[in-house]
Parts: structure tokens; C-alpha cells; sequence
């Protein structure tokens, strides 16, 4: 065998080697991006999944996860994170990954039952303990001198829904689209602080002691008063809300890259099944199975909720009239 052939068959066996061990790799782990205020529901669920995948005949299989606000998240995954698994908390986070590079299936909310979304919340206020400034309702968040905590809705799917809430209630209330504009104006005037994700607008209402109510998902609510004790928060239900229903997807053309196809949409297909529902509603979202739904029932007070669908003309519309570039939102914030 001559010098060359041995230099080549050794190139050779580094190459399947290296092919090999990204074969297993791509196995053993996958990244699930998801938003802020996901992260406990997600550190239960991933072991409960690969406990379920192994028991199923898989092998050993590791769920890392990354959280931020929705639309950076989003953001990272178009600059090159690889994630396997998508779970936002607004359909826009996932539309742009089909628009940008075709990394998810165009026909992602087909992929999975209730429109790829295993659970819903909606957004609730949290005030300091015995609601000193009495705040019951959207309009109340307008009053001068009151200051009002909301991630950013630039960057946050939390800050988006709150935004859209204000504006739905408002729209309801005004009965026109420029009295809608006013009342978010008021509202968003009386913000302090835009933070990048609904946790940074928790950290800075609860430990920096910043603001007079802050303005969140329902789980994340129910977290708060629960982790850092009752006698310090009540949470207020407004007469109106938003129905924020979390989508889900598997991103495709990084899933095709890995060979993680199969564990990927098991791993958003266990979502839906009675124990990861059971896990959710542990967390304080509102489950989709109905018999988990009932079971968790006094947890959830009824509230009246909107969809962007049924009130605002879906999230495309959404999209290009509020939140685009020099849109509504960039409007508001200009006359702040």
C-alpha cells in the first residue's frame, strides 16, 4: 500500500468517524427554544418525555432548553441556533421561521391537534398585597401617576399580548380604532421600564420593587404569588382578556440537518398526552385535554377572553398594522 492510499484511508476513517459521532449526537440530544416564563413547565416535561421515549423502545435521549423573549428567540433561531423544537407563546414567532429560509413546515399548525397548541393562558395583572392603588380593569392601568410594568412587545410575546389586550378592551369599550390608539398611549405612557421578556418584567416588579401592577401570563402569576408567598401579591382578573394560546413546531430544516426528525415530533406529540397535561396544568396553564382541564378547574376563574382571530383580524393583519416597523406600537412609543 503506498504512502498516499494509507494518508487517504486514514482521511477516510476520521470522516465516518466524525459522521458517526454526529449520527449519535443528533440521538442523544435535542434543543427545545422556547419563551421567558416557560422554563419550569419545560424542566419537568423534557425528563417525564425521555423517561416516555425509553420506555417506548428509544434510546437514551436529553432535552436541553433555552429561554428569552419569544421574538429573540425567534431571532436566534433564524441567526443560527439549532433547535430542534420550537415552542413560542405567539404564532408570529413560528410564521417567521417559515417565512425566513423555510426552517419550519408552512403547514405547521396542521402538524398537531388544536392548531399546534398544547395549552393557552391569558394575560392577568399582579399588584402589591391588598391592591393598594384598586386596580380592577384596563382603564384603571391609564390613570395618571400609576406605573404599570409590561416586557416589551417588540421582543416579547408576553409585552405583544398585553399590548393586543389593552387594545381589544379599548376597541370594545371606544368602539373606534383611534380610541383604541388613545387608550394604549395612556396605558403605555405609564410604563417605566420596557424589559426584553416577561421574567426581566417580573424581576423588576417583584425584587426591584418598580411599579404598581404588573401586567402578565396567568401561570406566571400564579408563580410568583406562589413562590414568593401570598401576603405580598393579589393577582386581578380584568373584565376582558386575550386568549394566548402557546404554538408549537418542529423546525425542520435543522431537525433534517441533525436526524432528529422522529424524536422531535414525539417530542412535541407527548405534549398533548395526559401526563405532560397533567404537568402543564401543575404549572398553571390552561391544559387542553378536558378531563385534565376539569380536574384543575378551581384554579382557572372564569374569564371573558378574546383570540386575535375573532377581534383583530388575525396575526398577519396584526403584524403590519401594530408592530411592524413605524406601525401603531412605534407610534405610541414615539409620543412617550
Amino acid at each position: 500500500m503506498t504512502p498516499k492510499l494509507k494518508q487517504s484511508l486514514r482521511r477516510s476513517v476520521v470522516v465516518l468517524s466524525l459522521f458517526a459521532a454526529g449520527s449519535a449526537f443528533a440521538q442523544s440530544t435535542i434543543l427545545n427554544v422556547s419563551y421567558d416564563v416557560s422554563r419550569e413547565l419545560y424542566k419537568e416535561i423534557n425528563p417525564a418525555f425521555s423517561a416516555a421515549w425509553k420506555k417506548q423502545g428509544g434510546a437514551d435521549i436529553t432535552v436541553n432548553q433555552s429561554h428569552g423573549g419569544s421574538s429573540k428567540q425567534a431571532g436566534a433561531v433564524i441567526g443560527g441556533l439549532e433547535a430542534d423544537v420550537i415552542t413560542m407563546n405567539q404564532s408570529p414567532d413560528i410564521d417567521i421561521l417559515v417565512e425566513r429560509g423555510g426552517l419550519v413546515a408552512a403547514d405547521w399548525r396542521k402538524q398537531f391537534p388544536h392548531d399546534a397548541t398544547p395549552y393557552t393562558t391569558t394575560s392577568v395583572f399582579l399588584v402589591r398585597k391588598g391592591n393598594p392603588k384598586n386596580i380592577k380593569d384596563w382603564n384603571d392601568l391609564t390613570r395618571a401617576g400609576l406605573q404599570v410594568i409590561v416586557p416589551n412587545p417588540k421582543t416579547s410575546g408576553n409585552g405583544r399580548y398585553t399590548y393586543l389586550a389593552a387594545w381589544g378592551y379599548a376597541l370594545e369599550k371606544t368602539g373606534s380604532e383611534a380610541g383604541a390608539k388613545d387608550f394604549v398611549s395612556k396605558l403605555f405612557a405609564n410604563v417605566p421600564v420596557l424589559d426584553g421578556g416577561g421574567r426581566g418584567a417580573t424581576t423588576t416588579f417583584t425584587q426591584r420593587d418598580v411599579g404598581d401592577v404588573l401586567v402578565t401570563f396567568e401561570n406566571e402569576a400564579i408563580l410568583i404569588a406562589q413562590e414568593l408567598g401570598s401576603s405580598k401579591f393579589d393577582i386581578v382578573y380584568p373584565s376582558l382578556s386575550i386568549d394566548a394560546a402557546a404554538p408549537v413546531a418542529v423546525v425542520q430544516k435543522v431537525a433534517a440537518k441533525r436526524g432528529s426528525q422522529k424524536v422531535a415530533k414525539a417530542y412535541l406529540d407527548f405534549l398533548y398526552t395526559p401526563v405532560a397535561q397533567e404537568i402543564i396544568a401543575r404549572h398553571d396553564f390552561r391544559p387542553r385535554d378536558p378531563a385534565v382541564l376539569k380536574k384543575h378547574a378551581a384554579k382557572y376563574p372564569a374569564i371573558r377572553t378574546f383570540t386575535v382571530e375573532q377581534k383583530l383580524g388575525g396575526w398577519a393583519a396584526v403584524q403590519k398594522a401594530h408592530f411592524a416597523d413605524g406601525a401603531l406600537y412605534d407610534q405610541i412609543l414615539a409620543k412617550k
